[in-house]
C-alpha cells in the first residue's frame, strides 16, 4: 500500500468559459477536463484518488476560491501526495501563487504537481523555466484582459453610459438599453419626500426615523421586493435593514437626482488585489443630463448649500438648527455657538477675550419669526408672498402622482381577479397562484402607502396660511436671513441687528 500516491485533481471553469445550460449543471469544460484527468490516473496503476476539488465561474488570479484554498489546506496536511491539473493557468494565472506553491511550498510539503496539456511536473527540474514562463504568459494575459476591461468601462462612463449593473434608489435599468436610467414612480415619490423634509428642517436621523415609521422599505429591501438580488453583507434579515443616516445622506448628496451620472468614484488596487479603494473627486467621470431628474436643480442647490453648513439638529425637535452659521457677536464678530442645559438651548459668543454675550434660542427664534412676519406684513403684497410659498413647493405634481397610484392599484386588483379565474380553471397551480398573488399585494401596500402620504400632503396645502410664518425652519432662515448680530444685555437692553436677505 505504501508504493500508491494519493491524488487530489483541481478543476476550474473561468468566467470566460461558461457554458452551462442550468447552475446546477457542470459545464461541459469541467466535464471534458475531469474526463481527461480521470483517464490520466487510470493508465498510472499506483496513482490513487483520493478527492476532488472544483471551483467554477471563477477567476485564476489570486487565491479567492474556496476549493483552492481547501486542496492547499489538504496538501498542508498531508492528506494529497500529488495535485492533477490539465494545465498550469487552471491551477493559477497568478505568477506571485505558481512560485509560492509549485516551486516553494509544494517542494516543502513533498507534493508533486502535475499538469498534462503543457507538461508541467515539479518532479522534473528540467522544466522549472517553462513552468516560470508560463506564469509569466498567463499573468501578462490576466493583466491584459484587465486593462481591456478597464479601458472599455472607461468608454462607456466617458460617453454617459450606466456601467453599473443595479440603478440608484428611485429608477430602474432601461430595459431598452442597459445603460440608461429610467424613473421608477414609486421609489421616486420617496426620493422627493426626503428632499422635501430635509429643507424642512429635518435632520438625517429624524428623515430616516419617519420613513422608518412609515414603514417604508429601505432602498436594499425595496430592490428585493421588487426581485432584484444584491450581493449585501450583514447578518440582518432583509426586511430587518432600515433606513439609516448614511442612506439619507448619500440620497441627498446625489447628483444623479438633477439627471447627472457620476461614475469612477472607486476602483480597485490591480487585477490582483481586489480591495476596494476611493478615487479622487477630481477624477471622477461626470456626464450631465444623461437621464430625467426628480429633483430640480434649484432645491437639490439648496440642500447642498444646507448640508455645507454642517447644521446640527436641535436637541429637542431633532431639525436642523435654523440659526447655524448665522448667528455673530456683535462686540467681537465672532460666530456664535450652540449648547444646551438642561432646561434651554443657547448660543453664545466662543471668544475667550469676548464678554461673552449669550441668547436662548427660544427668545431669539421668537424675536425673528415676529420680525420676519412684520416685514412681510408690511413690505410684501399678500400675491408675492403666496408665489413665495410656491416656489418653496416647487415640483408639486401630486394629484398627477396620486392618480398614477390609484391607477396602479385599480390594475392590480383586477389582476387579483384574472388570478383567481385562472386558478379555477387549472391555468396556474395553487403555489403560482400563492406566489404571484403575495407580489402584487406587496406591491398595492407600497402603493397605498404613497397614495396616503401623498392625500395627507393635499389636505397639508389647503391649510397653509399664507399671512404669517408660525415657526422657523433652515430654509426660510437661507432664503431671508444673511447674518444677525447679537450683543450683550446692557441695562436690562440688548441689541440685535438683522441683514436680511431681501
Amino acid at each position: 500500500m505504501n508504493n500508491y500516491l494519493r491524488v487530489g485533481i483541481y478543476l476550474r471553469l473561468s468566467k470566460e468559459d461558461k457554458d452551462k445550460l442550468n447552475k446546477e449543471d457542470d459545464s461541459e469544460s469541467i466535464k471534458n477536463q475531469r474526463h481527461l484527468l480521470y483517464d490520466y490516473i487510470s493508465h498510472h496503476n499506483n496513482f490513487i484518488l483520493v478527492d476532488e476539488y472544483c471551483d467554477e465561474d471563477l477567476s485564476g488570479a489570486g487565491t479567492y476560491r474556496p476549493e483552492f484554498n481547501r486542496l492547499i489546506n489538504d496538501c498542508e496536511n498531508k492528506k494529497i501526495d500529488i495535485v492533477l491539473c490539465k494545465s498550469q493557468s487552471r491551477f493559477s494565472r497568478d505568477m506571485e501563487i505558481i512560485e509560492k506553491y509549485l516551486h516553494n511550498k509544494f517542494n516543502e510539503w513533498h507534493i508533486r504537481f502535475i499538469s498534462l496539456a503543457d507538461n508541467a511536473d515539479t518532479f522534473n527540474l528540467g522544466n522549472k523555466k517553462a513552468r516560470q514562463i508560463n506564469g509569466l504568459v498567463n499573468e501578462w494575459y490576466l493583466e491584459d484582459i484587465s486593462n481591456n476591461i478597464r479601458s472599455a468601462f472607461n468608454s462607456k462612463m466617458k460617453q454617459g453610459e450606466l456601467i453599473s449593473p443595479f440603478a440608484p434608489f428611485g429608477y430602474d435599468i432601461n430595459p431598452l438599453d442597459n445603460n440608461k436610467l429610467i424613473i421608477d414612480s414609486p421609489a421616486s415619490l420617496i426620493v422627493k419626500d426626503i428632499f422635501n423634509l430635509y429643507l424642512k428642517g429635518y435632520s438625517f436621523t429624524k428623515i430616516a426615523n419617519y420613513l422608518n415609521k412609515q414603514n417604508i422599505p429601505s432602498p436594499s429591501y425595496y430592490k428585493y421586493l421588487k426581485g432584484i438580488k444584491l450581493n449585501i453583507v450583514s447578518s440582518k434579515k432583509r426586511e430587518d435593514i432600515l433606513w439609516s443616516n448614511n442612506a439619507i445622506k448619500n440620497i441627498l448628496t446625489n447628483e444623479v437626482y438633477i439627471g447627472n451620472l457620476i461614475q469612477g468614484k472607486r476602483t480597485t488596487i490591480s487585477y490582483k488585489n481586489h480591495k476596494v479603494i476611493k478615487k479622487e473627486p477630481h477624477t471622477w467621470l461626470k456626464s450631465l443630463n444623461t437621464h430625467e431628474p426628480i429633483i430640480s436643480k434649484d432645491i437639490f442647490n439648496k440642500v447642498q448649500s444646507i448640508i455645507k453648513t454642517k447644521s446640527k439638529p436641535l436637541k429637542k425637535t431633532g431639525l436642523l438648527n435654523p440659526f447655524s452659521h448665522k448667528v455673530y457677536c456683535l462686540e467681537c464678530h465672532h460666530l456664535m455657538r450652540k449648547k444646551n442645559s438642561s432646561l434651554h438651548e443657547y448660543l453664545y459668543c466662543p471668544n475667550p477675550l469676548c464678554s461673552n454675550p449669550s441668547i436662548r434660542y427660544d427668545t431669539l427664534s421668537n424675536l425673528i419669526l415676529n420680525h420676519l412676519n412684520s416685514l412681510i406684513k408690511n413690505y410684501y403684497k399678500e400675491e408675492l408672498f403666496h408665489n413665495y410659498l410656491n416656489k418653496l413647493n416647487k415640483d408639486n405634481n401630486l394629484i398627477k402622482e396620486q392618480k398614477e397610484l390609484e391607477t396602479k392599484i385599480k390594475h392590480n386588483q383586477n389582476i387579483f381577479i384574472t388570478l383567481y379565474e385562472d386558478k379555477l380553471n387549472n391555468l396556474i397551480t395553487p403555489l403560482e397562484y400563492k406566489k404571484l398573488l403575495s407580489t402584487y399585494q406587496k406591491q398595492n401596500i407600497i402603493y397605498k402607502k404613497e397614495l396616503k402620504q401623498i392625500k395627507n400632503k393635499l389636505l397639508a396645502k389647503e391649510n397653509i396660511s399664507f399671512n404669517q410664518f408660525t415657526n422657523l425652519n433652515k430654509i426660510i432662515t437661507d432664503e431671508f436671513i444673511t447674518k444677525i448680530y447679537i450683543s450683550k444685555i446692557n441695562k436690562q437692553n440688548r441689541e440685535i441687528k438683522i441683514i436680511w436677505n431681501i
